[in-house]
């Protein structure tokens, strides 16, 4: 049936207009009008293409909800070679491919001068987001698609351009008619994979691992109504080909892209030398999160064109381009030993020594495995390969056991009877009620060299100048035994460690008499060692008691009265206190220190704005640091806690989080980003 002229104009007009909302809408982000006015628009359109079905258009939106399954995917050999990015993940590495490509340009001056035919040129980088999605080819003619393939083996790739056509943000035809071939990634947002995945848990299918996944998983679907149903996006980054020629620069490439219609990233920067893109890329480490799509890395690029041209490619990968990766943060490894470490308590804890792997951007060869639990929980043997996490947290973690790869030559970890680190016969013992396994006797030298240790470092009176081999070679030349020997230290005494002269011997001297004139309370309490008793509440003891001889005083009944203390911990605290060594201790170092009253004492909290509230930290914070955060918490009454219950008042979100978060979203815990909690800050002490 041939359609009425007026129906015609009407559908043209339609098509117009929906084109153009679609455009706003899906690649702008700038929508005119609601998605319900959206709807009845193409539900007009396609009323028409139903009862005139001559008239529909290659480009219409009806050619996006998804056809017929397809019986098999055919193959598309691609028009122009699909290279992959060679990658960087070290500033070395990043500077060198900078170097690299000067040397094969020539340079005669300056860090980024090559000369040319026309004269001197600065070489530019560009630097691009690199999505972390499905690549996708899309070939136009005459401003239709006509093909979309998935990269395959670079030369040949499976055609998905069912599938692709059903993605909003591709068009289906140009803004103008010309014959192109792009490339791009096609992606799935955080929000839809999190909807996707409660949906397939209620009808007990498996869930997606990650968004990429889910992605590259909806575009190989023979039945392109899943790929319809699972809201896919797109970003075009690059032009392979076009009748109309390429653009001198990638800035200008991306315009062009931006101009036939295509959604392209936002986020890129001109950058004028290989230093600045680094810069950039640093940047992104730390804002990746922010985005509702994966980004793995940064795509650097020489920016002209004719200088890309001049550097070509290698067999596999452009020279003129590569890819700064950020730092992975769960890889995997090889567990080589599994070694037991004696704490300043004389708790045990195993330590996976690991083949050296780079995760998070350092280097890892430890990593702990916490008790003999969770040595039993993972299976995890000697020469095991494992995945390492360090997502949030300083301490790498290991995950899980790849048993798919076990030889058969992998060694369980049998838990020792005793151990020689801890002095006398070497008898181990598990602490009541706990997990932790302990040294029986508390007086083995591993033992007095951490406590020693940690009672000098910053955590505690941080005394500077006094690291860690100081403190070994002082203990082994038997100048000290315990916390008070530090203080009637001699310049000749350390005359006598190697690597020590008249100087440095007098400046360590005075930078210990200076930490003996002011010794906060709370840090003492943290440098004595005692079990259970971390930062928080040492902080707390100092708060309620005021000085060390009330503390020492208080019976359990005084310490469990504390907010934030419960039996076991008022137990380990009463116990010390009552050691006959430890009260002679207490006496000796009030004589060779001064110790000062906590800063923020308890009797004035009640007063404060956060009175009773319990804030917890988690991420980087740009403007104040870690202990800047917790001393503007407790100066208004609160306190700091290293780890998320229903007690807590709020949890304080950084840049990359850790799991803390998720505890805090799991628990209804409310969350503020590092501006709203300098707001509420400021909002209290005005």
């Amino acid at each position: 049936m041939v359609a009425p002229k007026q129906v015609t104009e009407r559908y043209r007009k339609l098509l117009k207009e929906i084109k153009r909302h679609r455009h706003l809408y899906h690649v702008l982000d700038q929508p005119e009008i609601p998605d319900t006015a959206f709807d009845e628009l193409e539900k007009e359109l396609f009323a028409i293409e139903a009862q005139y079905p001559e008239i529909i258009s290659p480009d219409s939106p009806s050619a996006r909800v998804g056809g017929e399954p397809l019986p098999e995917f055919k193959k598309i050999p691609h028009k122009v070679p699909q290279w992959s990015f060679n990658d960087v993940f070290t500033v070395e590495e990043a500077i060198e491919f900078g170097a690299r490509v000067m040397r094969m340009l020539k340079t005669y001056k300056g860090p980024s001068l090559v000369s040319t035919k026309d004269g001197p040129l600065y070489v530019e980088y560009f630097c691009e987001l690199k999505i972390d999605g499905l690549k996708v080819i899309l070939e136009y003619e005459k401003g239709l698609l006509k093909t979309a393939a998935t990269r395959g083996n670079g030369e040949v790739g499976e055609d998905v351009t069912h599938n692709i056509k059903t993605i909003r943000s591709i068009p289906l035809s140009l803004a103008r008619a010309v014959d192109v071939i792009v490339e791009g990634e096609v992606w799935m947002s955080e929000q839809t994979l999190r909807e996707i995945n409660a949906q397939r848990k209620k009808e007990g299918e498996s869930v997606f691992a990650n968004p990429r996944n889910a992605a590259a998983g909806s575009i190989r679907q023979l039945d392109p109504k899943v790929a319809a149903a699972r809201k896919l996006d797109s970003f075009i980054y690059d032009l392979a080909r076009s009748s109309e020629g390429i653009p001198a620069t990638q800035a200008q490439e991306l315009q062009y892209l931006r101009e036939l219609g295509f959604k392209v990233n936002p986020h890129h920067k001109k950058a004028a030398t290989i230093e600045e893109a680094i810069t950039y890329w640093k940047g992104w480490q730390k804002k990746k999160e922010s985005q509702d799509y994966w980004v793995d890395g940064i795509v650097v690029k020489v920016d002209q064109r004719d200088l890309q041209e001049q550097l070509g490619y290698t067999g596999k990968a452009p020279r003129f381009a590569v890819a700064f990766k950020f730092p992975a943060e769960q890889v995997t490894t090889v567990v080589e030993d599994i070694v037991l470490q004696v704490g300043r308590t004389g708790v045990l804890t195993p330590v996976a020594h690991l083949r050296p792997v780079l995760v998070a951007g350092s280097t890892v060869s430890r990593a702990t495995l916490h008790n003999e639990d969770e040595i039993r929980r993972l299976d995890v043997r000697v020469g095991d390969t494992v995945i390492l996490q360090k997502a949030g947290d300083v301490i790498p973690d290991i995950v899980k056991v790849l048993v798919e790869l076990r030889t058969g030559k992998e060694k369980p970890y049998r838990w020792p009877t005793c151990v020689a680190e801890c002095g006398g016969d070497g008898s181990i013992e598990r602490v009541p009620g706990e997990a932790a396994w302990r040294c029986v006797a508390r007086d083995s030298f591993a033992v007095r060299r951490r406590v020693l240790r940690h009672f000098a470092s910053k955590a505690a009176l941080n005394i500077e100048g006094l690291g860690e081999s100081t403190v070994d070679a002082l203990l082994e030349k038997q100048l000290i035994q315990n916390f008070d020997d530090f203080f009637t230290l001699t310049e000749g005494d350390l005359l006598t460690l190697e690597g020590f002269a008249d100087r440095s011997a007098s400046k360590l001297v005075d930078s210990i008499k200076k930490t003996a004139k002011s010794v906060q309370l709370a840090k003492l309490i943290i440098g004595l060692s005692i079990s259970h008793v971390g930062e928080e509440t040492a902080i707390l003891l100092a708060q309620t008691f005021g000085t060390i001889d009330d503390i020492a005083a208080a019976d359990i009944a005084a310490l469990e009265a504390i907010e934030g203390i419960g039996p076991i911990v008022a137990s380990s605290i009463y116990e010390w206190c009552h050691e006959k060594e430890n009260k002679k201790l207490i006496e000796r170092l009030k004589k060779v220190i001064t110790i000062k009253p906590e800063k923020f004492p308890r009797s004035d909290l009640g007063k404060k704005p956060f009175a009773g509230k319990v804030f917890v930290l988690t991420g980087t914070m740009a403007a104040l640091s870690r202990d800047e955060a917790k001393e503007n918490i407790r100066v208004l009454g609160g306190s700091v806690s290293s780890s998320v219950s229903k007690k807590t008042f709020v949890v304080v979100a950084g840049e990359d989080p850790g799991s803390k978060l998720d505890k805090a979203q799991e628990l209804g815990v409310a969350v503020l980003t590092e501006e709203a909690f300098l707001n509420l800050l400021q909002e209290h002490k005005s």
